[in-house]
Parts: structure tokens; C-alpha cells; sequence
């Protein structure tokens, strides 16, 4: 075990997280494989780091909690870019609206519904229950419906790397054209790491998806109350 001490402990967490992610993404950027993804390597390399140093989770917990705690000023900031594309969000309101709401209702009931079936424990079922929104979001939904957090931390990273995935296979098997319905499409169900992706299609694409994303939280904000007690609560 590091005999580290609390200043340590707090630069350690906050530095290496960092430092992992930075080249992480250095990497991603030269070679955009999705196996490559930080979303994938960065967790990964976090629990080797600290399973061959010895460093528990809770020491290094003392400083990456900071990065954490900076998910709720990062929820405030999705409203730059609805300030910013203002004139596409009112030209295609209904189709972003209608896309957030059903596919949020979907999301929950298609993570819950089986988790129930399955007959997972309550705390895994509430915890996948929000897992199509993006992160400080779905870890909110998750605490306040009793879930764990982290847990839905993680099946948020799964869903988003599914979306990633299949996206551009649904794409063509449904033939969407589009780029308003493809930036939907991944917005909605792979949140920021399909964001990330529609940008490739294109600046529509990535801006409508932008776009979904936020509407898909805030459907998912009002449908979770209404419709857990409902299904599993």
C-alpha cells in the first residue's frame, strides 16, 4: 500500500484522471477505433493503475472527486448550446421534441421492464433506469429514485458505446436520409458520445443531435417521476 498523505491523495485522484484522459484522447484522435474510445480505455486503465499500485478507490477517490463535482456546473452549460442554435431548435421543435419524449419513455421502459423480468435486484433496476441520458444528468434521476450513481454511471458509458455502434447500421438499414433525423437518432439514444459521432455525418447532424441530447434529459426529467412509480417503484 502508497503511504500517501491527504494533500497527496487529493493531487494523485484529480492529476491522474487527467493525465489518463488527455492521453486517452491524444490517442482516440490519431486513431478513432471505438475499442480506443476514452469512454473505454480511460476506466479501464484507471482500475489497472490503482489495482498494481494498491491505491484503494477511496484514496483516490479524495481528489477525483473534484472532477465529479463538476458535472452539475457542466448541466448548466447545455444551455449554451440551445442559446447558440436557437433558429434550428425553433425550425425543428416538433421533430426534436417528439423524438426526446418517445425515445426517453422508450429507453426507460425498454432498461426496466427486463431488469424487472429478469428479477435484478432494485437497486440495478433503478440504477439502469436512466441510462440514456447523458451522465450528471442520469446520475441525479438515479439518486432520486434510490439507484446507485455510479452504477448508472456505468450503464450510461454502455449505452452510449451500443449507440455508437449500431447507430450508422440503423442509419442504413432504415434508410435515413435526413440529417435532422439522423442527429436524432444518435442525440437521443447515445447522448454525448453519439453527439460526438453525428458530427461526423455533418454540422446538422451534430448540432440537431446536440440538441436531442438536452431534450432527451429534460423529457427523461419529467417522464422518470410519472412513469417509475408505474413499472417499478
Amino acid at each position: 500500500m502508497l503511504n500517501i498523505g491527504t494533500v497527496g491523495l487529493s493531487a494523485m485522484g484529480l492529476v491522474l484522471t487527467v493525465a489518463v484522459f488527455v492521453a486517452a484522447k491524444r490517442i482516440y484522435t490519431r486513431v478513432p477505433l471505438l475499442f480506443l474510445s476514452p469512454l473505454l480505455v480511460v476506466p479501464a486503465a484507471l482500475v489497472l493503475i490503482l489495482s498494481t499500485t494498491g491505491v484503494t478507490y477511496g484514496e483516490y477517490l479524495v481528489g477525483a472527486k473534484w472532477i465529479s463535482h463538476l458535472l452539475g456546473p457542466a448541466t448548466v452549460a447545455f444551455a449554451i448550446p440551445i442559446y447558440k442554435n436557437l433558429p434550428l431548435l425553433r425550425k425543428y421543435a416538433l421533430e426534436i421534441g417528439l423524438s426526446a419524449v418517445l425515445g426517453s419513455a422508450t429507453a426507460l421502459l425498454s432498461s426496466v421492464l427486463p431488469a424487472l423480468w429478469l428479477h435484478l435486484s432494485p437497486e440495478t433496476a433503478t440504477s439502469l433506469a436512466p441510462r440514456s441520458v447523458t451522465t450528471p444528468v442520469a446520475m441525479d434521476i438515479s439518486r432520486s429514485i434510490g439507484g446507485v450513481p455510479t452504477m448508472t454511471a456505468v450503464f450510461v458509458i454502455v449505452t452510449a458505446l451500443v449507440g455508437v455502434m449500431a447507430g450508422p447500421a440503423v442509419i442504413r438499414w432504415l434508410q435515413i436520409r435526413t440529417p435532422v433525423a439522423r442527429g436524432a437518432l444518435f442525440g437521443t439514444g447515445a447522448h454525448a458520445a453519439g453527439t460526438a459521432r453525428a458530427f461526423e455525418f455533418g454540422d446538422v447532424e451534430g448540432t440537431v443531435a446536440s440538441l436531442s441530447m438536452i431534450a432527451a434529459a429534460g423529457a427523461t426529467l419529467v417522464l422518470t417521476p410519472v412513469l417509475w412509480p408505474l413499472i417499478g417503484g
